[in-house]
Parts: C-alpha cells; structure tokens; sequence
C-alpha cells in the first residue's frame, strides 16, 4: 500500500505538535492503523530532537514563549512528577500532557543529558502509540 505524501505530512505534524489526536488523524487521513502510529512517533520524537538540538538561548526562547517555569516550584503538579518518577515518568507522561518539547525543556532545566532526555522521550510514547492504536482498532471513537 502506497503511503499519500499528504497523510504522512499530517501525521507527523500532529504528532509533532499535538500526539493524541495524530493517531487517529492518521487513519482518518488513510493511513493504516500501524504507518499512522509510526509515523505518529516518529513526529514525536522529532518535536524532541528538535527541542535538543537548539542552542541554549533559542531554547530559553522557547521557554518564554510556552510561559514555561525554568525555576523549580515544588508547588507545581510537573514538578512534584519529577520528583517522584524522574526521567522515565516524565517520558511517559509527556505524551499526553506537556509534549516532548516542554517535556525536553523541563529534562534539561533539570541538568539530564540530551542522549538520556531523547530516549526517554521518545520511547516513553511507544506504550501511548500501542494502547491508542489498538482502542481505535477495537472499535473505540474518538468522537462521535
């Protein structure tokens, strides 16, 4: 089966930018179930790479841009996150809640290095990419 140039685009953009939704915008765009999770995770962890690779300044850009919090605040729920499942939860969690360029930005406020924060990152998102892949396969919608 011949991938569409266009749906491949959309679905790395979503997962890019916003990775719940690209799963299914993937498939909707005529993706099949598994290239659209690929291909969801690929732009995934591209948003990651990305992040890693600026400069420290552009990356402070960023952070101001997002109103992202580079001082620890123990009062805030990412924070305390960090605190008790460090790296590996932040990976995890990220896909749906900060994204992996915030979630980049806080690993390496944090002093991680750019090597683990990738990996953490994007793998972190494989069990994501599985269980939402495999809801929509089972007939679960995601809207109605």
């Amino acid at each position: 089966m011949l991938i569409s140039p266009a749906a491949f685009f959309a679905t790395f953009s979503l997962g890019f930018f916003y990775f719940v939704g690209a799963i299914p915008g993937g498939m909707a765009a005529g993706l099949p179930a598994w290239g659209a999770a690929v291909v969801a995770w690929l732009g995934y962890s591209a948003g990651a790479a990305v992040m890693l690779l600026l400069r420290p300044s552009a990356r402070a850009w960023v952070a101001k841009k997002l109103r992202f919090p580079i001082d620890r605040d123990p009062t805030k729920w990412i924070w305390r996150a960090w605190d008790r499942f460090g790296l590996v939860g932040l990976g995890l969690i990220a896909p749906v809640t900060i994204g992996p360029q915030t979630g980049c930005l806080l690993a390496l406020a944090i002093g991680e290095s750019s090597l683990r924060t990738f990996l953490a990152i994007s793998l972190g998102v494989i069990p994501w990419c599985m269980g939402i892949t495999m809801l929509i396969m089972l007939g679960f919608k995601v809207a109605s």
